[in-house]
């Protein structure tokens, strides 16, 4: 189990089986965009400032730093290694094949949860743009989960099944979409700057932590669900040209863009309207998506931001912007599908890799013969993905996926380091700068995040981990092309089988069950 593939043959699998290249440095940047700017600042600012107040600022910049360690050693690995993947793939080539299972397995979390909660938060806009733009009352019971107060979320799963149809068609076809979205999505959000910010009143800064630091950390741990994008980037490092020039500069140009414009907003949305949370009798802040928080805001008319299932619309009505309110929640109806669309792509093509790996069933990574897309697995993915989103309210799929993230990003911090070590010759077109400092840094700011989620999320990430030790010794460890002796190797032709060697050593004997 802590069997390595070698980087020259996971390089090699990606030449033999390999997705068509057709993405540049403009559209990586636009797709890290489109993944990033989305649910943190369309829906989870209310979740924020109900954990943190006006601290949420704090929170942004926390989680933003310690996202920007991250990128840098994203940076070099994906620009070393470019092959589908991310941050399993590299736990494979440098920690062993057990730890690249489990962080495969945590990406499920990072992903597919992650879509989720984005598509909660889109039906959260849509819904109030229904019922303030056109007067339509649509009961809670079909567009909230049960945690939140209804029965079912049907347009979230709607739109998750579309997305599914949509990757289905094709990755070009999927991109080009996206960048037109992201226009619409950047200009609805500077509007919303250009207006707020005349209004702003400093007295709403205060007190800037009513919950006290450990708010704020609650807060940096939920945020950093909304800067998954740029590991989304890195996923598509099997279908991007010249991935040693162009991966680093999506990856880092993305994230900066993105991060001013959360501060910015998050700034906005406080200095106008406030942010002060709601508290029970003890003065403890009531848990974002809880059945407590949902009925505390119902009892008081959803009067303050917090309560609000479209925190930037709501703002723009409550200071007299009512239209362009409407305009900011039919942006976020048009342009947060595609957020949902690259946290589906990023799992796709992570089960698409281990499937190539055989961790999974091969039949997962079949290309469908007229899109040429991994067909199977994204209409399975986007099942999942809908179920979720059905559900679950969007402040517990935030903190779920989070949970799994931290674990991997954390994982891909120290594999920088571990390789640096044992191969300090290979090639590497992005080096991590002051990698002893950047690279500590990374690891151990996710562990921080990991421990300011909330127990119950720690949990849930624990008994998911078990099973995915489960499944591996079930399937995986037996199957894998490791285990049975097939390794591909850079001297053969793309046409060539892949060359049988003998199993390592510990390695169980071949169709082992």
């Amino acid at each position: 189990m802590w069997r390595v593939k070698p980087l020259d043959a996971i390089l090699a699998t990606a030449e033999k089986k390999s997705l068509h290249r057709s993405l540049g440095a403009f559209q990586l940047t636009m797709l890290g965009i489109g993944a990033i700017i989305g649910t943190g600042i369309f829906v989870l600012t209310a979740e924020a400032a109900q954990k943190a107040g006006p601290g949420m600022i704090l929170a942004f910049i926390i989680a933003g730093f310690v996202c920007a360690v991250a990128a840098l050693c994203y940076a070099e690995m994906s620009s070393m290694v470019p092959v589908s993947g991310s941050a399993y793939t590299y736990s494979y080539a440098v920690m062993g094949e057990m730890l690249a299972w489990m962080v495969g397995w945590a990406l499920i979390l990072e992903y597919a949860v992650a879509a989720g909660a984005v598509s909660v938060g889109w039906s959260g806009y849509v819904v109030g743009l229904l019922e303030n733009a056109l007067h339509i009352d649509i009961p809670n019971t079909l567009v909230r989960g049960p945690l939140d107060g209804g029965l079912v979320n049907l347009p979230a799963a709607g739109i998750a099944l579309v997305v599914t149809a949509l990757l289905v068609i094709g990755t070009r076809e999927s991109a080009t979409v996206n960048a037109i979205l992201v226009a619409v999505k950047v200009a609805a959000l500077t509007l919303f700057i250009i207006l707020a910010f005349p209004v702003m009143n400093m007295e709403n800064f205060n007190p800037f932590m009513p919950l006290g630091f450990g708010g704020v950390s609650a807060a940096a741990a939920s945020i950093f669900f909304a800067y998954v994008g740029f590991d989304a980037v890195s996923t598509a490092a099997e279908e991007t040209k010249n991935p040693q020039r162009n991966m680093p500069i999506g990856l880092i140009g993305s994230l900066g863009i993105c991060t001013i414009f959360y501060i910015l907003v998050a700034s906005g949305v406080i200095g106008t309207v406030g942010a002060q949370p709601i508290v029970d009798s003890a003065g403890q802040g009531l848990r974002p998506g809880s059945p407590a928080l949902s009925a505390a805001c119902q009892a008081i008319g959803e009067s303050k931001v917090v309560c609000s299932k479209e925190a930037l619309a709501w703002t723009l009505r409550n200071i007299g912007w009512p239209q362009i309110g409407n305009l900011i929640g039919l942006a976020a109806g048009l342009a947060l599908p595609s957020v949902i669309l690259m946290m589906m792509f990023g799992q796709t093509r992570i089960f698409f890799v281990m499937s190539r790996d055989g961790l999974l069933p091969s039949r997962l990574s079949a290309v469908h013969p007229k899109f040429h897309t991994p067909h199977v697995i994204t209409i399975i993915t986007g099942v999942f993905v809908a179920l979720f989103s059905a559900f679950f309210p969007v402040g517990v799929l935030a903190d779920i996926s989070n949970s799994g993230t931290l674990f991997a990003f954390a994982m891909v911090a120290i594999a920088v380091l571990v390789l640096r070590r044992t191969d300090p010759d290979r090639k590497r077109p992005f080096r991590t700068p002051a990698v002893t400092v950047v690279a500590p840094l990374a690891a151990v700011g996710c562990i921080y995040l990991f421990f300011s989620l909330s127990a119950e999320t720690q949990l849930m990430f624990a008994g998911w981990a078990i099973v995915g030790l489960v499944v591996y010794f079930l399937y995986g460890y037996r199957n894998s092309h490791l285990a049975r002796g097939v390794v591909e190797v850079p001297e053969l032709s793309p046409d060539a089988p892949p060359e049988s060697v003998p199993p390592m050593p510990g390695a169980p004997p071949p169709g082992a069950r």
